[in-house]
């Protein structure tokens, strides 16, 4: 058997090729560790995401809630203040006018009864 320069080089060739790929094949290795970390690390926070964010639309949901009945209380008293108003000028109109008229004929009764008695 004969080995020829040609075969020593292949040989070399075929060791230095096994050795580059031993050496790409530790990162690898290392890197589907570090991705497979990410992938636990990722469903882990998907997995205590999920509940935070649906506890977080019920809040909204209720604070939706307690706003359209904030939302009535407030149409309703807006109509109450209305009505006190037209209540008010409805007395001021009815009431007012004549009290005026019945203070101002009282004020000149009592001051033709003072200008009289004052005088006898």
């Amino acid at each position: 058997m004969s080995v020829s320069l040609g075969d020593i080089a292949g040989l070399v060739a075929a060791l230095a090729f096994v050795a580059l790929v031993v050496a790409i094949a530790v990162p690898l290795l290392k890197l589907g560790a570090v991705l497979d970390e990410t992938r636990l690390s990722v469903a882990e926070l998907t997995e205590h995401t999920v509940p935070v964010i649906d506890e977080a639309a019920e809040t909204v949901r209720g604070a939706n809630a307690q706003l359209a009945k904030v939302d009535t209380v407030t149409t309703s008293a807006a109509e109450v203040g209305q009505n006190v108003s037209a209540l008010t000028t409805l007395v001021s109109a009815t009431l007012a006018r004549p009290m005026i008229k019945v203070a101002a004929f009282s004020y000149a009764v009592r001051s033709v009864v003072a200008k009289r008695t004052g005088r006898r």
